[in-house]
């Protein structure tokens, strides 16, 4: 991480914990969530990793080795994909950028290491592929809100209106080079912004002073469960499939063999799902991840992931297909919860 990037976060009220290179709060968690709706926000997510593949092979590589259809991108596109077991079981889901020389992809920050080596397993005697762990020499910004684009032109650079997340572009933004990519990781307008890590404190400082409010990572993870973004260690795990974790968005069913494309097919053509995500309305956060969904005296479904916000406390959960979906009451301890949309899900794909 800079430094000098980190001086100027702590000059701005930024406290950060142990082990972790990015702010965890500016003081500001539900000030920075209500702006996401009505303003503008910064999140450093440079603590995410990117993994870069270059060389002849790289994008046949890629689409071999994910569940979206990568080989017909072109430079200036992207995607977001899954990364799965032989089984479809969950490993990352991960944002894809085609490049003209390369592409890059944005991973969790807790499958930086265990995909790098996940990924080289499956680079076989003659691929024309090379795989580089460029983390530490960028940084990676998301720039939220529904005054997103306003700030950009504030600072001369003209938004491209309803392009496809993760399509993206080179851009000058105060005098340094900054790729800008549709889309903020979550399900909220914005943008992501990468760029050497050289350039980092100048670019955020720029977008804090155009009038971008700074957000922290525990902010960001409210906005990640109340959005239903699907997290490793959490929804993403051996337990749970591709499917289960309604991530169509990511998947293609007619891209032809990859890795855990069998499962897939075999779920989509079978109507196999036997347990989806859903977000829960909680009254409080009072409740231990792990935690039994129950419906009278029968478990249908576990919590994985739980944040307060102020309307109480908020969750992911699988829950049985059968046991029902939004509305449903569900009792988590000594809480009832109530099953709801989030809108980062996609439960049923798109008809082809």
């Amino acid at each position: 991480m800079s430094q000098r990037l980190r001086e100027i976060q702590t000059q701005q009220g930024a406290m950060f914990e142990a082990n972790t290179p990015v702010p965890a709060t500016f003081g500001n968690d539900a000030a920075a969530i209500q702006a996401v709706q009505a303003g503008v926000v910064l999140c450093d997510r440079s603590h995410w990793g990117r993994l870069q593949l270059t060389d002849r092979d790289r994008q046949t590589f890629l689409h071999n080795q994910s569940t979206n259809n990568i080989q017909p991108l072109k430079p200036g596109a992207g995607c977001d994909t899954v990364f799965v077991t032989s089984t479809a079981r969950t490993i990352d889901l991960a944002t894809v950028y085609v490049l003209d020389d390369s592409i890059i992809v944005v991973v969790s920050p807790n499958r930086r290491e265990y995909l790098m080596q996940w990924l080289d397993r499956y680079i076989f005697f003659g691929d024309e592929v090379k795989l580089q762990d460029v983390t530490e020499q960028t940084a990676l910004f998301s720039l939220m809100g529904t005054e997103s684009n306003a700030l950009l032109q504030r600072l001369g650079v003209e938004p491209v209106p309803n392009t496809p997340d993760a399509h993206h572009r080179e851009i000058n933004l105060a005098g340094r080079t900054v790729r800008l990519a549709a889309g903020s990781g979550l399900a909220v307008s914005g943008y992501t912004l990468s760029m050497n890590v050289a350039d980092a404190a100048i670019v955020w400082q720029a977008l804090v002073d155009a009038g971008a409010t700074p957000m922290g990572d525990r902010a960001w993870e409210q906005l990640r469960i109340q959005q239903g973004r699907p997290k490793p260690d959490a929804e993403l795990t051996e337990e749970f499939n591709a499917v289960e974790a309604c991530l169509w968005q990511a998947i293609s069913i007619n891209k032809g063999c990859y890795i855990g494309q069998e499962t897939i097919a075999r779920l989509d053509t079978y109507k196999g799902v036997k347990q989806q995500i859903w977000g829960i309305q909680l009254t409080s956060a009072n409740v231990q991840v792990g935690t039994p969904l129950m419906v009278e005296a029968e478990k249908v479904g576990v919590l994985t992931s739980i944040a307060p916000t102020a309307n109480g406390g908020f969750g992911l959960g699988y829950v049985r297909t059968k046991a029902g979906g939004a509305g449903l009451q569900v009792q988590i301890g000594n809480q009832t919860g109530q099953l709801v949309e989030v809108p980062f899900l996609q439960r049923e794909r798109e008809s082809s």
